[in-house]
């Protein structure tokens, strides 16, 4: 008899080195959205703060403009500590998914290039981190809940940031 080879081809991922890609995405893509957030929150890194930012809400037509700069730079912020640490995943990719959809429905007239771009891409990239889930090298694998991702944690995930997204630019002036 002879014994089959269970081994993988030599071109495939290892799951260590799927966790690391994940880890590496999740990091890059949660710092950038969490900094951010806090030129919306705190005007750090050249940003407006709660009160410039409020501004540019208002005019834009998101109303209150500083109740929606509030809840963008706290989505921003928090959704991109969770996606970078894995913490609370799902929810932080919703957070993510929510309010890069609303910019980038806000830069849609300047086309893809106009702007539109970078927050769709920030948007995709959370929402395979939800659908994917963190990775072994996560806060998430700590949480009780969390610690197996599922894909309907992710799938839910897509459709609440989707979802509010959506509600929020209903309710656009």
């Amino acid at each position: 008899m002879t014994s089959v080879a269970t081994s993988s081809p030599p071109h495939a991922s290892t799951d260590h080195a799927f966790d690391l890609g994940l880890l590496l995405l999740r990091a890059t893509c949660g710092l950038t959205l969490a900094a951010h957030g806090t030129q919306k929150l705190f005007g750090w890194f050249g940003g407006n703060g709660i009160s410039g930012t409020g501004e540019f809400f208002a005019a834009a037509g998101y109303r209150p403009g500083e109740l929606m700069a509030v809840v963008a730079g706290l989505s921003e912020f928090l959704g991109g500590l969770g996606l970078a640490l894995g913490l609370f995943t799902p929810l932080a990719g919703a957070a993510a998914i929510g309010v890069m959809l609303n910019a980038a429905a806000f830069h849609w007239s300047d086309g893809f290039f106009g702007g539109m771009e970078y927050p769709l891409v920030l948007a995709l990239a959370a929402a395979a981190i939800a659908v994917a889930g963190p990775g072994r090298y996560a806060g998430d694998r700590l949480l009780p809940v969390l610690h197996r991702h599922h894909l309907y944690y992710g799938l839910a995930a897509v459709v609440l940031g989707a979802g509010t997204s959506g509600i929020v630019l209903l309710l656009r002036a």
